[in-house]
């Protein structure tokens, strides 16, 4: 039987958890009897739908913005999709090409049964299931085959804006030793309520993800995974207005990791929550089929909040993401739930309260690959100071059996990092993870001791807000700072004008298809 090295009352973390649900299921409800212009998106490009008009609009968003003119996007695009291929005989593709000309009106051509509209459109569908399933049998057969690097997975990012130079830095860094290479997107696209077609060269900050630029990273990091004998991991970013397309966009193209978050675009983009929380549902539907690991972004709480004070903040956050992944069907073992390595240096003994929010969100998560953020919030320009800093979080990582660790950068505070600060920062979390590969099943804690008091006093205080949480309800919650100290009002933000109420004709036969996983 498991022996807690904490002390934690597990009824209290099984409270905690039926706490969550109860959240979790709440939001559900408002969830399933919405559609939003995302979402419609995503199944345009699940039937097939790709490309851009003259002006660079995606068709997509012309099929989409077309039906919510006419005033019946309520009815859904798989609906007016597969009726038109009935009438017309055409592919959805030529179906969007004549709907972008003017050549075709969806509302008024003749309309038939869902019953009918079901089945013409269900042999797309499984095609395109089949497609994401092939993708995944790859994965596995690499990992069979070439292997992958142990746990913690070392995760770097690359962020030049040019999709042809983020190939060289992340097949040099695979080189080095990583095995998880996150393409940082352009600053701002998460607010982009399209998605840019292409590959791109002009990114700042970052460079856009497109799915061209998904189909050239992954050949990339196959090759180089070839070359050195373990499965790269490709990890880019499906938050935003965009979050469910990005989504699809990563299945199709054999993405690895995606950061997937419930709440990370309501607080800190100012995204709708109605419209996010619609959105990350058939996100992670996709996402969980697919065989993606999610990153949830809790991590970033501590950077606005305090990490002492709203640890607690963390713990209840990662509960329900989790209830609501397991909504979509995504299994544990598919959660990178985010917490963090964001205490005050100067803190005294805050190593050893790090350590026990570490092992905390270890014990309560034992599945799930847990994602750990390095210390960037207290970074300065001394860089000798920066490197123990993340020395010590590397400690915590081995110690507590993280699983995705998003290795931290002495220089981050100054510039973009080189090359040879990516190495440096490689080379120190190997040296850790090799010399204390098992110290961690060597320690135990001592009974009533620091770290065991705090570990115990955060499960307690999260508890405490779940319950309140319960009776408030999340979009309430949300409205009242409860994440990260920052207030989102229901009706505010970006994003609202595309949440639709669904009608009697909806479909999304992707869902079924998906939801669960490869079984």
């Amino acid at each position: 039987m498991f022996k807690s090295k904490l002390g934690l009352d597990f009824n209290k973390v099984d409270k905690a958890r039926g706490l969550a649900k109860d959240i979790a299921v709440d939001v559900q409800k408002f969830v399933d009897s919405y559609t939003t212009v995302a979402v419609e998106r995503t199944i345009c490009r699940l039937l097939e739908i790709d490309g851009v008009d003259c002006d660079e609009v995606p068709l997509p968003n012309i099929v989409v913005d077309h039906l919510k003119d006419k005033g019946v996007l309520s009815e859904g695009v798989m609906y007016f999709i597969g009726n038109a291929m009935l009438e017309t005989r055409m592919s959805p593709q030529d179906i969007a090409e004549k709907v972008s000309s003017g050549e075709l009106d969806l509302t008024k051509i003749k309309q038939h049964s869902k019953e009918e509209v079901q089945s013409a459109v269900e042999p797309i569908v499984n095609k395109v299931v089949d497609r994401i399933k092939l993708n995944r049998e790859q994965r596995e057969k690499y990992l069979t085959t070439i292997g992958e690097g142990p746990k913690p997975y070392l995760y770097v990012i690359v962020a030049t804006g040019n999709i042809y130079e983020d190939v060289i830095q992340a097949q040099a860094a695979a080189r080095q030793g990583a095995d998880i290479i996150a393409v940082i997107r352009t600053t701002g696209q998460s607010l982009l309520d399209y998605v840019p077609y292409g590959a791109t060269t002009e990114g700042f900050g970052g460079t856009f993800a497109t799915q061209e630029n998904f189909r050239i990273m992954r050949k990339a990091l196959d090759e180089v995974g070839e070359e050195v004998g373990r499965y790269i991991r490709l990890c880019n970013y499906c938050s935003g207005l965009c979050m469910p397309e990005i989504a699809a966009m990563g299945a199709l193209e054999r993405l690895d990791v995606m950061l997937n978050d419930a709440l990370y675009g309501i607080l800190f983009r100012d995204i709708n929550m109605q419209r996010t929380l619609v959105d990350q549902f058939f996100s992670r539907v996709i996402n969980g089929f697919a065989g993606v690991i999610i990153n949830t972004g809790e991590d970033n709480y501590l950077t606005t909040a305090d990490a002492v004070e709203n640890a607690h903040t963390v713990l209840a956050s990662d509960l329900i993401n989790e209830q609501l992944a397991f909504m979509a069907g995504l299994p544990e073992e598919q959660m990178g739930l985010g917490h963090a390595f964001e205490m005050d240096p100067e803190l005294e003994n805050g190593f050893l309260l790090e350590l026990a929010q570490a092992q905390m969100t270890r014990e309560i998560f034992p599945n799930a690959p847990l994602k750990y953020m390095p210390p960037t919030k207290f970074m300065t320009g001394n860089i000798f100071k920066g490197h123990i800093q993340d020395a010590l979080f590397n400690q915590v990582a081995i110690m507590t059996g993280q699983g995705l660790q998003l290795l931290g950068m002495m220089t981050e505070a100054i510039h973009t990092p080189f090359m040879s600060d990516r190495y440096l920062a490689i080379e120190n979390a190997r040296y850790i993870f090799n010399n204390m590969r098992d110290f961690g099943s060597e320690i135990e804690f001592k009974a009533d001791g620091i770290i065991q008091k705090r570990a115990q006093l955060v499960l307690d205080e999260s508890v405490e807000l779940l319950e309140k949480m319960v009776e408030d309800g999340l979009f309430n919650s949300l409205e009242k700072g409860t994440f990260a100290d920052i207030k989102r009002s229901r009706t505010g933000g970006k994003g609202l004008a595309g949440v639709v109420e669904k009608g009697a004709s909806y479909m999304n036969l992707f869902i079924p298809k998906m939801i669960g996983g490869v079984k």
